[in-house]
């Protein structure tokens, strides 16, 4: 294998001939050989967004030759449009700034335009820079915090939001669909007063949309950019007016809008925005455990669970049971659930970890969050699409149930009595009876007056 010589400040690194990233990136390869997973692809495009929007502003501002730039934009271009993807070697595991990671980026522009301006890897110094050009007007403590952010609001606003509307429009015709079809409740998971099927599944919808209400509150927070806030927040070694101007880039170029954070002191000291948006991924994951667990009850059976509700067969379900299927889109659900519970417990610790002007924690951070929101999107499709969609009443089993439950006898309470009206449940219960048998036999209630106080 051939190598060239790349130079930082620290020395000398043999790196592959054929590769665009220079010496920092090699000494992260080399020194930060934890785990198996990268920083997501997302994020790599979010942070070179944020470069092109720089360079951009920085030619404005008049400290950025054009060539120079538009050298910058052409790389960026490239990045972004997945060209370079196997350039982006670095582990999560790194620096909790993402240092290494903001380097490789610029390492990659660096050479790669090198090439466009018609030069040779070998060539030094590069034609751009990777800590004068690429890098200008920017530190890793802002850079990569802004990365992050347009990558996790990009995913939530294309992929998760979308997957949660479609699951409540699909729920809507559902509880249209099913609102005649009385059924028994259930507390305590005993036998309770009656509602309709639709109700049962409205009380899914409205969780899901307030689960919806507290993801586009959070957005909000999220998509403040610390864009301009460079080492510690005060922006040293940028221009005038770079960051409201580099803000005016990112929202062209991704086509969202993005804000200025109002304080970059607390956008770079803290990830609280990315701690609310991951507790609102943990209300909603909280929900569709709910979703998916009563699904498994009402699904339970066939013949010797509840049965009320039979969901699609998609596969077989035993390798040993003939014929036996099982709710297997409920527990892919509930297992996504469980990690994004994990994933916010990981970022509540790590967002607390802020120490003066920086939280470092970052790649831990917007991996989790990035995770959380690409699982929910993915598992919210799978679960509507092969599930939810498919879901059919068991009419008869309903029936049975809700004629076979005591705790309609509820509905005597106004006209007897709460202590006579559980005589009559009791009694039933110890002698097999009906509530119409046992109210007759114990002569609390006349036969029209039950059946007019218990229709349903």
């Amino acid at each position: 294998m051939e190598y060239r010589i790349e130079k930082d400040t620290l020395g000398e690194m043999r790196v592959e001939a054929d590769k665009l990233w220079g010496a920092q990136t090699q000494r992260a390869m080399e020194n930060f050989q934890i785990g198996k997973k990268h920083i997501p692809i997302e994020i790599i495009y979010g942070i070179a967004t944020a470069k092109k929007a720089a360079a951009c502003a920085n030619f404005d501002c008049g400290v950025l030759p054009e060539d120079k730039r538009d050298l910058i934009v052409r790389v960026v271009d490239e990045i972004t449009s997945g060209q370079w993807d196997d350039q982006f070697p670095l582990h999560i595991w790194q620096t909790g700034s993402g240092t290494q990671t903001n380097m490789n980026v610029n390492e990659v522009i660096a050479h790669r335009a090198q090439q466009l301006h018609g030069g040779q890897l070998t060539d030094y110094p590069l034609y751009i820079s990777p800590n004068d050009d690429a890098n200008k007007s920017q530190s890793t403590n802002d850079i990569f915090p802004t990365g992050m952010r347009i990558a996790t609001a990009i995913s939530i606003i294309t992929r998760t939001l979308p997957a949660l509307e479609r699951m409540m429009a699909t729920y809507h015709e559902k509880v249209a669909e099913y609102a005649d079809i009385k059924k028994i409740g259930r507390t305590h998971l005993m036998d309770a007063t009656p509602l309709t099927l639709g109700d049962e599944l409205s009380g899914h919808l409205s969780q899901l949309e307030h689960g919806h209400e507290v993801i586009q509150q959070s957005l909000k927070h999220l998509m403040e950019l610390p864009i301009g806030g460079t080492a510690v927040g005060n922006g040293i070694n940028t221009p005038e007016g770079y960051d409201k101007i580099a803000l005016q880039y990112i929202n062209k170029f991704t086509g969202y809008e993005f804000t200025n954070c109002p304080n970059k002191f607390e956008a770079m000291a803290t990830h609280d925005s990315l701690c609310e948006m991951s507790g609102a991924f943990k209300r909603l994951a909280v929900s569709l455990m709910k979703i998916a667990n009563d699904f498994r009850l009402l699904n339970s059976g066939p013949r010797c669970g509840l049965g009320e509700v039979i969901l699609p067969a998609n596969e077989p379900g035993s390798s040993i049971m003939p014929g036996k299927v099982n709710p297997t889109q409920c527990e892919a659900l509930s297992q996504v659930c469980c990690q994004v519970i994990g994933n916010d417990v990981a970022i509540t610790t790590g967002a607390m970890q802020g120490h003066l002007q920086l939280n470092v924690f970052m790649p831990l951070i917007g991996r989790n969050l990035l995770q959380s929101s690409r699982l929910l999107a993915d598992v919210i499709n799978s679960f509507n699409d092969h599930c939810l969609k498919g879901i059919v009443p068991n009419r008869e089993r309903i029936a049975m149930h809700l004629q076979n439950s005591l705790m309609l006898v509820t509905k005597l309470n106004p006209h007897i009595g709460y202590y006579n009206s559980a005589k009559i449940a009791q009694h039933a219960h110890e002698n097999g009876l009906t509530l119409r048998e046992s109210a007759l036999e114990l002569g609390l209630v006349s036969a029209e007056d039950f059946d007019n106080w218990m229709k349903l």
